[in-house]
């Protein structure tokens, strides 16, 4: 099946693509790759998901913020390239956590974006390499940030 029928067979929903609310650019194609900038947990609503994980969140809802931060990108991929498969696979995912500095368990939370690239892309092109690392805080108190590297058919 191709990324955007897998996508569809999961039944869930892409939110608005955000804009950018600073001085660059949400995505960049440079000859076969396409870079994205990081993204945040934006809902269908438009609002964002808010908290610091280990205080306002706990882990299982850190990971469905970077889910959702997945959906975000996926939304910012067809917004910018008209589908999902134009991407061939997943080279590179960074994941940023807004935890407490006792949090050690960033790659979990982070897996919440990565498990829904490898269902969309497949586990051999939607695994690529990945650092989580934790944040002493993050833009607007969100609770993951993440930025990824594909590269284009």
């Amino acid at each position: 099946m191709s990324a955007t029928e897998n996508f569809k067979a999961l039944g869930l929903s892409l939110p608005p693509a955000p804009s950018p609310l600073g001085v660059y650019k949400p995505c960049l194609v440079d000859g076969k790759y396409l870079y994205l900038s990081g993204h945040g947990p934006v809902q269908d609503d438009k609002s964002l998901i808010i908290g610091r994980i280990g205080t306002d969140l706990d882990i299982e809802q850190g990971k469905l913020a970077a889910r959702q931060v997945g959906l975000t990108m996926l939304s910012t991929i067809v917004a910018n390239l008209g589908s999902l498969d134009k991407i061939k696979r997943v080279i590179k995912v960074l994941g940023m956590v807004n935890c407490t500095p006792d949090f050690g368990r960033h790659p979990y939370v982070i897996n919440g974006c990565s498990e829904l690239f490898a269902k969309i892309w497949g586990e051999e092109n939607g695994i690529g390499v990945r650092s989580a690392v934790g944040m002493g805080s993050l833009p607007d108190n969100i609770p993951v940030e993440v930025e990824a590297l594909f590269e284009l058919y």
